[in-house]
Parts: C-alpha cells; sequence; structure tokens
C-alpha cells in the first residue's frame, strides 16, 4: 500500500485528491497538513511514501519544507511531489535542484495525478511532460554557466550518453529505442549514473545534466 500525505492549505483541494487517491486499491492517504509546518511535523510522525506538496503555504513553504525533508537522512525514503497552479512556477526548479521528484500542475488529470504517485514510489520522476522539459530548460538558462564536469569523469561513456538523453526528458523505454537496447538495459545505466553520482532520483540526474553542461536549453528534440 502507498501512503500519501496530502499538503495543501485549501481544504478543498485536499479533499479532492484524498477522495481520488482513497478510490485506488493501492493508494491510502495517511494524513493532511494545511502548512509547511504541520506538513514537515506530520512527515516524521507518519513517514509516508510520497508527500502531494503545494509549494505555497503558510507558516513555511512548500519549497523550505521539501529542501528539510529531503535533508534528512531519517527522511530519505520519502518522495516529495511539488503542486503548482502555473505551468512555469519559478519555484519549480529550484523545488527539483532541492530534491523534489517531479511536479504537478492542479489541475492534471486524475488518472495522472495517480500515475504519478506510482511512478515516484517506482523510483521514476515527474519528467517526461513537454511542459516539465520546457520548464527545466527555460530554468537552466537564466542559472549561471555549467559547472566543471569533473563528476561526469567518473561515467562510461554509455552512462553518459543515457544521462543525457535523460536530461532532454526521455523515459526508459524511450532511451531503450533511441539507443537500440531493453529496456531493462536502459533503466540499469540510469541507477548506475544516479549511484555515481549520488544523485538522490532521476529528477536530480537532470539537474545534473544542466548544470554539467552535458546537457543545455534548447537541446529538447
Amino acid at each position: 500500500m502507498i501512503r500519501v500525505l496530502l499538503a495543501d492549505d485549501q481544504s478543498l483541494v485536499r479533499a479532492g485528491f484524498r477522495a481520488l487517491l482513497d478510490a485506488q486499491p493501492d493508494v491510502e492517504v495517511a494524513g493532511e497538513a494545511a502548512d509547511g509546518e504541520e506538513a514537515l511535523r506530520k512527515v516524521r510522525e507518519l513517514r509516508p511514501d510520497v508527500v502531494l506538496m503545494d509549494i505555497r503555504m503558510p507558516r513555511l513553504d512548500g519549497l523550505a519544507a521539501t529542501r528539510r525533508i529531503t535533508g534528512a537522512e531519517e527522511l530519505r525514503d520519502v518522495r516529495v511531489v511539488m503542486l503548482t497552479t502555473f505551468e512555469l512556477d519559478e519555484y519549480v526548479f529550484e523545488a527539483i535542484r532541492s530534491g523534489a521528484s517531479g511536479f504537478l500542475v492542479k489541475d492534471t488529470e486524475p488518472e495522472e495525478l495517480v500515475r504519478a504517485v506510482r511512478a515516484v514510489v517506482g523510483g521514476d520522476a515527474l519528467l517526461s511532460p513537454g511542459v516539465t522539459r520546457r520548464l527545466i530548460a527555460e530554468f537552466a538558462a537564466r542559472s549561471k554557466e555549467p559547472a566543471a564536469a569533473d563528476a561526469l569523469a567518473r561515467l562510461t561513456e554509455r552512462e553518459r550518453e543515457v544521462m543525457a538523453l535523460v536530461g532532454i526528458g526521455l523515459s526508459n523505454e524511450e532511451i531503450a529505442r533511441r539507443l537500440v537496447v531493453s529496456p531493462l538495459t536502459a533503466k540499469t545505466h540510469v541507477s548506475r549514473a544516479m549511484i555515481k553520482l549520488g544523485a538522490r532520483d532521476r529528477a536530480q540526474l537532470v539537474v545534473l545534466a544542466y548544470e554539467s553542461g552535458l546537457v543545455r536549453p534548447g537541446w529538447l528534440g
């Protein structure tokens, strides 16, 4: 059973998400929070698998709460998915850099929300939709010049190639087709790259791909 914590200051939003998720046979809502401080407290208390975290909340915003969750060793297995009202929210790229496993706009289709919860628990990240690729490209373009790529020296040539494809938003299945390998092989290369670079999940691997200069804004194919 996948346990989810809902963190949003709008009770109507929480009620809608709860009704949808509780209707799934493999998902249950473990708790709710109306602000970032309460979310942080309940994450420590309930240890959910996934937190659906609104970016803008009183007392402690979702970005700050996410940093505290992803920075706590004892909470390393908790995945955070940011919720935003707008597709191009100025905080989303920073949220992913801070350890969030992805983001969703609040008016996403119900089946996409359920798929997202299952995906992050399975180790994937919400980085395939074109809107996410556009967002990452936009904010990467505003960031400083790429850092030295010394870390990439730890990767094999194939792992760098796979990491670049992850960086432009391709799924394991799409990478497998591009490289003419099996999806399992593609997933293995992604996992090895994450381990070697110390990436928490696929989302941070994308950030590292941009920050190292392996992928540049505009290379979205």
